[in-house]
């Protein structure tokens, strides 16, 4: 397979949803089945003629974290946005290979773009919310782009089910109509990720998710990645290795070296990876010899 960005303007623009509900559990059947195994098969990927990343395959499994690591550069976020089909909205991007979500190619023709980036959620490194938006409507805002109707005491409810999951409730639940923008850095990514939860992904992309937070934030986002994993799969980029030691149950390392393309060198077990790693450059990045 090998796609790029023709079409992709006029495809998001066309592939309009039929309006669903969002009352009880009927919602999360026909969103699918929970956590979902994410699987990349001989991926690579290209902005113009620059290769980025060389066949690149991983096996994402459902209800565990997964840890991209590697240095800047070697195409951690190119592959994380791969994953639910952001990197053909670069006008030069192309890729190919396959990206499986519980078997199901993403990329397959017949499948909607739509439908791909509603399973699979993604959290930027910078917080991003709606900041004119009050917190209430920052947490529905997904539904009414992707047509997804609710009644006011299902909206009621979903709102504070997802601030809930995103460790947010109680510090936000009697100012619910203030704007996104008044919420600290670290209280606008767990904003961020209520918002993602509410089409109830099967999958949560996260890059740098804290990159740009003070300690104690980092450390409430590492707990709602603790207490999310059982409700969906988690992906998440990060460059801290003491964070990718604690939050995740396996890890990739990536590398790229001298004009070449990203490849993946060593996968596994976290604990393995960071106590007895296979490859010598795994050994020296996880103990801060280079990156």
């Amino acid at each position: 397979m090998s796609t790029d960005t023709t079409g992709t303007t006029g495809a998001t623009a066309t592939t309009l949803v039929q309006p669903r509900t969002v009352d009880g559990p009927e919602h999360r059947q026909r969103h699918g089945d929970g956590p979902a195994d994410l699987r990349a098969e001989d991926v690579s990927a290209w902005f113009g003629d620059h290769k980025v990343l060389d066949r690149v395959s991983l096996t994402m499994p459902a209800q565990q974290v997964t840890a991209l690591i590697g240095p800047s550069g070697c195409g951690k976020s190119t592959f994380l946005r791969i994953l639910n089909r952001m990197h053909e909205l670069i006008g030069s991007a192309s890729l190919a290979g396959r990206v499986l979500l519980d078997g199901e190619d993403i990329y397959d023709r017949g499948r909607r773009i739509t439908r791909a980036r509603r399973e699979i959620g993604m959290v930027f490194q910078k917080p991003n919310p709606f900041p004119a938006m009050s917190l209430y409507d920052n947490v529905l805002a997904g539904l009414k782009l992707n047509g997804i109707k609710a009644s006011r005491d299902g909206r009621d409810d979903l709102v504070e089910e997802c601030l809930t999951k995103a460790g947010l409730w109680k510090e936000v639940k009697d100012r619910l109509r203030q704007p996104g923008g008044a919420l600290s850095g670290g209280q606008q990514q767990r904003l961020c990720i209520a918002r993602s939860l509410a089409v109830r992904p099967r999958v949560l992309l996260m890059d740098e998710p804290c990159s740009a937070l003070d300690p104690t934030s980092t450390r409430r986002i590492e707990e709602t990645i603790a207490e999310l994993r059982t409700e969906v799969t988690i992906v998440i980029v990060t460059h801290n290795m003491q964070q990718a030691a604690r939050v995740s149950d396996t890890c990739a390392f990536f590398l790229a070296s001298h004009g070449t393309p990203g490849v993946i060198v060593e996968h596994g077990d976290t604990d393995a990876m960071f106590a007895s790693p296979r490859d010598e450059r795994t050994s020296d990045y996880v103990n801060g010899r280079f990156g």
